[in-house]
């Protein structure tokens, strides 16, 4: 019997390095259920993509990463860029692991390694984002570039605090945005200084923050823009409103669509799921409904 072919790409320093010491566990459940394992540690930033667009078509029968939100950003990034796509598996070993809990993917490493092979296929949306993709959040604004400033060994040895403690410092330097948004649901235009695109029921740990009853798989996204606050006790009472999700219209807008288009009079920086995304004066996001096809647990969903 002809074995199944896995490309198993993973980062070693994600998450504290533990995928180290699961390591071999993990390819050992991999190889009892069948697979001829290639395994492929990545060096530098983009190895994932680079990765998984060099495959043959065919070559693999799944494509399995490990490591953080980033990580797994990377891997979909170049399987959106292939022609066949293959089925992923995600193996979670970052400090936060917002699209793994979305998804139910279990934490221990182990578990979800088991998941891949015990689990089922579940076909959800992924973002574009002008010519890149993103998995499950495009932000600007305040707090975005925290994730990509905050040094690796910090985001470590405290998780996803590190994240609210280097955001609590630039609070006083808070920048806002002229911008214009146009979607058929809404099409407005103002000062704002953070705006979300989602499609995860958590961000930096954060569950709810991006909307009560959130769908992978509808072919919407979550949109979340806050405008710029005009004094500090505004500024309390939108964190607060954004934090339960209780919409204050007056400093908020929350809305689903499927495409949005946000224009700028200076460039903006971006995040694509906690990494850097480039600095654009125009984005166009549209939701690509389906388009990723990811192990998850055999009862969710």
């Amino acid at each position: 019997m002809e074995k199944k072919k896995m490309l198993f790409i993973y980062n070693p320093k994600a998450g504290k390095a533990k995928i180290r010491s699961n390591l071999l566990d993990i390819i050992d459940i991999f190889t009892k259920a069948g697979f001829e394992v290639t395994a492929y540690p990545t060096q530098a930033k983009g190895d994932g993509i680079t990765a998984v667009k060099e495959q043959k078509q065919g070559d693999y029968d799944i494509v399995v990463c490990s490591g953080g939100d980033g990580t797994l950003d990377e891997v979909v990034t170049g399987m959106m860029q292939c022609e066949k796509r293959t089925p992923i598996g995600y193996v979670p070993a970052g400090s936060t692991n917002d699209f793994a809990n979305s998804l139910h993917i279990p934490k221990k490493m182990i578990d979800a390694a088991q998941v891949i092979v015990e689990g089922k296929t579940f076909s959800c949306d992924v973002g574009a984002f002008n010519d890149d993709i993103f998995v499950y959040i495009a932000a600007f604004g305040v707090f975005t570039d925290v994730s990509y400033e905050t040094r690796q060994d910090l985001k470590n040895l405290l998780g996803h605090m590190a994240y609210i403690l280097e955001g609590m410092r630039r609070l006083s330097a808070i920048k806002a945005y002229n911008i214009k948004i146009e979607s058929e649901e809404l099409s407005t235009e103002g000062e704002f200084l953070f705006g979300m695109v989602t499609n995860s029921t958590s961000v930096g740990g954060f569950k709810r923050i991006t909307g009560k009853y959130v769908q992978l798989d509808d072919g919407e996204f979550e949109v979340t823009l806050i405008k710029k606050p005009s004094n500090p006790m505004e500024l309390n009472l939108i964190m607060a409103a954004l934090i339960n999700r209780n919409v204050n219209t007056d400093c908020m807008y929350c809305f689903k669509t499927k495409a949005l288009k946000i224009i700028s009079g200076e460039e903006i920086a971006w995040t694509l799921d906690g990494e850097f995304g480039g600095k654009h004066t125009a984005v166009e996001i549209y939701n690509k409904k389906h388009a990723l096809n990811i192990k998850v647990p055999a009862k969710s969903f």
